[in-house]
């Protein structure tokens, strides 16, 4: 074999070899390590979780990251920061034309509490939220904001006025959920004869912002499903033109007028805009009033579950907190707490039924 012959034995050599590290290396799947194995993950709200995966044997190949199915990231790497409590699910590819490497993680996040200390208030200390329907107070001293705000970390009181007006109340602190107690006592002005049931809501601060904006459930009280009793219900309001009575329609093609007996002053609320609002809520029944005697109108407390309905104040369980679709939900704790006027009912020369607080407080703190 003369020179010329070597060369190109030689270069056709070279060239083949090539061509078999390339097919070697086109053919090897990719191969990765995660920076994070462990799985499933506990996390806390806002705070980020930094996920990596390595490149191992050095390969050329596609990259994803995906929560819930959606794709989030297509590099090596992805910080995952949990807005709110829940079980998330986060899942790693690489694909090449040989094959691919899958990863996935499970990340549960807890619901956000605040713990009680020393110092911790057993009262309500802040008003999120009050906005009373028509009422006989509805405006006055204790249908104001300034009247709300008179149950800030003690007692004081503050009217509702009719069916739907609520008031958002928070603690300083997550009142826990005791297994078979009741946790919250809610104190209003009920007498022997006389109750304005309010209906309670409550709320754990699932994104920890400190702000009511989560999820309201109802807590079941003893009316739960009975006649009467109607959840997703709807007033509207109408403005009168003059101080006075203020007139109702509800969503269920019904209407009505909230009497405020030789009023003059105006008791629709004077900082609501427009000459209407619609109050949201549940209705409870109002067969326990009895306007037989006009001279002497009762309205009997119910079993349990409501605001303003026993001497004395009213004790409520978290743990019958119910969704939407009136299933029993467990909540480890909550932060906020809405009550709301249950019953719609013109009474005469006493005016609207309105659930009046004096005050509400954790349980598991009240002295």
């Amino acid at each position: 074999m003369n020179i010329k012959h070597y060369l190109l034995f030689a270069l056709l050599s070279i060239s083949v070899l090539s061509a078999c590290t390339k097919d070697e290396d086109a053919e090897q799947a990719p191969v990765v390590k995660m920076k994070i194995e462990d799985s499933p993950i506990n996390g806390k709200v806002n705070e980020k979780i930094a996920f990596s995966a390595f490149n191992v044997n050095d390969k050329v190949y596609d990259q994803e990251w995906k929560l819930e199915g959606e794709v989030t990231s297509n590099t090596s790497t992805y910080d995952f920061t949990p807005l709110k409590a829940g079980i998330y699910n986060i899942e790693y590819t690489a694909t090449n034309s040989s094959g691919s490497f899958n990863y996935k993680y499970v990340v549960n996040v807890g619901i956000p509490t605040v713990p009680s200390n020393p110092g911790s208030n057993n009262y309500v200390t802040k008003v999120f939220e009050y906005l009373p329907a028509p009422g006989q107070f509805t405006n006055k001293s204790l249908g104001t904001l300034e009247g709300a705000k008179s149950i800030e970390g003690k007692e004081g009181i503050v009217s509702l006025g009719a069916w739907g007006g609520y008031i958002v109340l928070g603690f300083d602190h997550t009142v826990i959920n005791e297994n078979q107690k009741d946790d919250i006592v809610i104190y209003g002005n009920a007498q022997s004869n006389w109750a304005e049931p309010g209906v309670v809501w409550v709320m754990q601060d699932e994104n920890g912002n400190g702000k009511p904006d989560d999820t309201w459930y109802e807590l079941k009280g003893s009316e739960f499903g009975k006649e009467g009793y109607v959840r997703d219900y709807e007033v509207t309001y109408t403005k009168p033109t003059t101080g006075g009575s203020v007139s109702w329609k509800d969503n269920k093609g019904k209407t009505g007028v909230v009497t405020i007996a030789g009023a003059t002053s105006q008791a629709f609320p004077s900082w609501v805009e427009g000459n209407e609002y619609t109050l949201k809520g549940t209705l409870l029944p109002s067969s326990g009033i009895k306007p037989e005697t006009p001279t002497y109108i009762t309205s009997a407390p119910f079993e349990f579950g409501y605001a303003d309905n026993k001497v004395g104040g009213d004790n409520i369980d978290i743990a019958n907190a119910i969704d939407k679709d009136g299933k029993v939900v467990h909540l480890a704790g909550i932060d906020f707490i809405k009550i709301q006027t249950g019953i719609q009912a013109d009474l005469g020369w006493l005016g609207e039924l309105s659930t009046e607080i004096l005050g509400v407080a954790d349980l598991n703190l009240a002295k």
